[in-house]
C-alpha cells in the first residue's frame, strides 16, 4: 500500500470521527432545547425558545449533511465553515443557555452553594 493512500485513509477517519463527535453534541443540544420549557429561556434572560430551536437545529441539519455528505472538506464538512459555525451554535448553547435554563427550570439556585445545597 502505497504511503500516500494510508495517509489518505486515516485522514478520512478523522474527520469522520470528528464529524461524529459533532454531531453528537449538536443532537444534545437540539434535544435539550426542544426538553425545556420556553418561559425558563425568557426567565433567565436569554433569547427564546424558537430562537434556540432554530439555531440549534439548523446546527443539527448542518451537522447531519456534513456527516452523511462524507465530505472532508469544503464549506460543509465538519472542519469546514459551516461545519465549524454549527457546533459553536451548539456549544454556546450547551455551554451558556443550558445550564442557566436548568437552574431556572428547579425554581433558580436558592440554597445553592458552589459545591451542591446546603
Amino acid at each position: 500500500m502505497d504511503g500516500r493512500v494510508l495517509i489518505f485513509y486515516v485522514e478520512n477517519a478523522v474527520y469522520y470521527i470528528l464529524g461524529l463527535v459533532a454531531l453528537a453534541l449538536e443532537v444534545w443540544a437540539f434535544f435539550d432545547c426542544v426538553r425545556h420549557r420556553a418561559n425558563a429561556f425568557e426567565a433567565v434572560g436569554k433569547k427564546t425558545k424558537t430562537f434556540w430551536l432554530a439555531l440549534t437545529g439548523a446546527a443539527l441539519a448542518i451537522g447531519a449533511l456534513s456527516v452523511l455528505g462524507g465530505g472532508s472538506g469544503g464549506l460543509l464538512g465538519p472542519l469546514g465553515l459551516f461545519g465549524l459555525v454549527a457546533v459553536v451554535a451548539a456549544c454556546v448553547y450547551l455551554a451558556d443557555v443550558r445550564p442557566a435554563v436548568k437552574d431556572a427550570g428547579r425554581g433558580g439556585s436558592r440554597n445553592r452553594g458552589p459545591y451542591g445545597p446546603w
